[in-house]
């Protein structure tokens, strides 16, 4: 089979799944909180106190948080750590994501190509929730919505589609063998550091050649600035067409990576799980 008969079964079966795939995403997002006395109030909790945390060990202890430009570090923070909250289930949890499900494939036959998407669903309606939270914080502190929110839609859209060709990749070849899964959950925390979430990369990048091609391929970089270019740096997605290039060929590559995986493991993973 063709990799274009794959992409066409690939949109098939979400097309004919699409109820099934958003119940299945609302049960994911129930099975996550449940049993917690707050319920879902726990998808905010967890991401306040860990920026909370960073914020004062940077700003307070280390004394190297500052404002940027007009804003104080701690809006600056909380605008890139949004989307990485939502990447990092994503990066982690697509690994895993096949094996959590494995009784829809093994006892009800289920579209695999579909699993990623409804788990990546309900991680992306926390994200969204968190996405309103910190607009009302900027106001709060004196920042209204901008016309440049209005491209927000589109970062979230590109990064769903990023991380769910990612989530088809990884737990594909994570459902025949745990290593691989061991092996990004080893990498987290490196990408999490070296990628800006917590520090400023404009600099380093204009210094080195280097650490500016790292950055332009770099899809943590490049959706955690996006989210800041909203809030923080007031700039267009097409003023970094270059970033945005990057971006799209490594979707493009993941993607074929995804159907790749898919063609060569879908008759195994059955007997596998």
């Amino acid at each position: 089979m063709s990799y274009i008969n794959l992409l066409k079964e690939n949109l098939k079966e979400h097309k004919d799944n699409y109820v099934q795939i958003f119940r299945l995403s609302i049960a994911d997002l129930k099975k996550t909180y449940h049993g917690a006395a707050l319920g879902w109030f726990w998808a905010i909790v967890k991401p306040v106190v860990s920026i909370f945390v960073y914020w004062f060990a940077i700003e307070i202890g280390l004394r190297k948080g500052g404002d940027v430009g007009d804003y104080p570090f701690i809006l600056w923070l909380i605008a890139g750590m949004v989307p990485w909250f939502y990447m990092n289930e994503l990066i982690t949890g697509g690994t895993e994501c096949i094996r959590k499900y494995s009784y829809l494939v093994t006892k009800m036959k289920y579209p695999i190509m579909t699993i990623p998407t409804f788990t990546n669903i309900s991680k992306f309606l926390v994200n969204a929730i968190l996405v309103v939270v910190v607009v009302l914080i900027f106001w709060i502190c004196g920042y209204p919505p901008s016309i440049y929110l209005l491209q927000l839609p589109f970062y979230m859209i590109l990064m769903f589609l990023f991380f769910n060709a990612w989530g088809l990749f990884a737990g594909m070849v994570s459902a025949i063998g745990k290593d691989f899964s061991n092996l990004v959950k080893s990498f987290v925390t490196a990408v999490f550091w070296l990628s800006g979430v917590l520090w400023d990369v404009e600099k380093l990048a204009h210094s080195n050649l280097f650490f500016k091609i790292f950055f332009m391929i770099n899809p943590i970089t490049y959706f955690c600035y996006g989210f800041r270019n909203c809030f923080v740096y007031k700039k267009w997605f097409f003023e970094d067409i270059e970033s945005l290039c990057c971006i799209l060929g490594l979707y493009l590559i993941l993607g074929f990576l995804s159907l790749w995986a898919y063609k060569k493991l879908r008759k195994e993973i059955p007997d596998v799980l």
